[in-house]
């Protein structure tokens, strides 16, 4: 059973509209980075080297092309709200619009605040967890929450994810594409390196594919079918990083968000998309963010 979406007959002129606007968004950036010599992009908060913006694409883009070809783990068939008085359309476009604009408020508070630590930790704590989580418990309080249905996987299919993870892995780590590496994790001692790992995982990418993938998206995917859901939260995902990543630049600094987590933030949502499962898409969020500090320890 396929996990497309499609969208409701009124939406499908604002959700091909938002597709190819969005789509357009990523690739007017590449071109206009490459035509100003702008095309080597920062891939990491934590230092200022560079890669090609192209080198970024190749390991989601494959792997967006191997999810595609392997069958899609049934959930939750039609993705219409189950739950309550939420059954009218608006439902899970009220969380959608909620959400999408702690999303925008947290990526301008966080530049505006120049990026750094404890200003990133709390905000990201409370814009993107407890302000939603109150959200949600407001909402099911007056029967207006928005729910989908859940169906256990087939067992046969419950793994399939696997593959093209393990695709992207290989070609982000090993060849042409990996990323370079920091001797940082040999400097460390291993309780500080674990207790690090596991902070940034849990801060980054636990809770921002709960809130961006698996909260936002699938709410504007009931609004508007996968793809434009898929494309809209990936830009949102990737202009928060403007705040840790950026150069002063605002055009500058968009442009290389979109090109880069923009492009990987299509391959996330795409996994989520099709699969509804967390752990494909917490394993690649977690293998990116550790991908420098993991690389120091495996290569010579």
């Amino acid at each position: 059973m396929s996990s497309e979406t499609p969208s409701p007959p009124h939406n499908r002129v604002s959700a091909l509209t938002l597709l190819v606007t969005g789509l357009g968004l990523i690739a007017g950036a590449a071109l206009w980075l490459f035509l100003i010599g702008q095309a080597d992009i920062r891939y990491s908060a934590d230092h200022d080297e560079t890669v090609p913006m192209w080198h970024r694409w190749v390991p989601p883009l494959v792997g967006i092309l191997l999810v595609r070809l392997i069958p899609a783990t049934p959930h939750a068939g039609p993705r219409e709200p189950l739950a309550g008085r939420a059954t009218g359309r608006g439902a899970p476009c009220v969380e959608a619009l909620a959400l999408t604009g702690l999303a925008v408020l947290f990526a301008v508070a966080l530049r505006g605040l120049g990026g750094g630590e404890p200003a990133h930790t709390l905000l990201k704590l409370s814009l993107l967890l407890a302000v939603p989580l109150v959200l949600f418990w407001w909402r099911r309080g007056s029967g207006a929450a928005w729910t989908v249905g859940r169906q256990k996987p087939e067992l046969r299919n419950r793994w399939a994810p696997a593959i093209p993870v393990a695709a992207w892995f290989a070609l982000s780590y090993t060849g042409p594409f990996a990323l370079p590496y920091s001797d940082a994790a040999t400097t460390m001692d291993a309780l500080t390196l674990v207790l690090t790992m596991t902070v940034v995982f849990l801060v980054n990418s636990l809770l921002e594919e709960v809130f961006y993938r698996r909260w936002l998206q699938t709410r504007w995917e009931a609004v508007l079918g996968a793809w434009p859901a898929i494309v809209l939260t990936s830009l949102l995902w990737a202009a928060w990083h403007v705040g840790i990543q950026g150069e002063g630049d605002l055009s500058l600094d968009l442009a290389s968000a979109f090109v880069n987590q923009g492009v990987i933030g299509l391959f996330l949502g795409y996994l989520w998309s099709r699969y509804r499962r967390m752990w494909p898409i917490l394993v690649v969020h977690g293998l990116i963010n550790s991908a420098t500090l993991l690389l120091g320890l495996l290569l010579p």
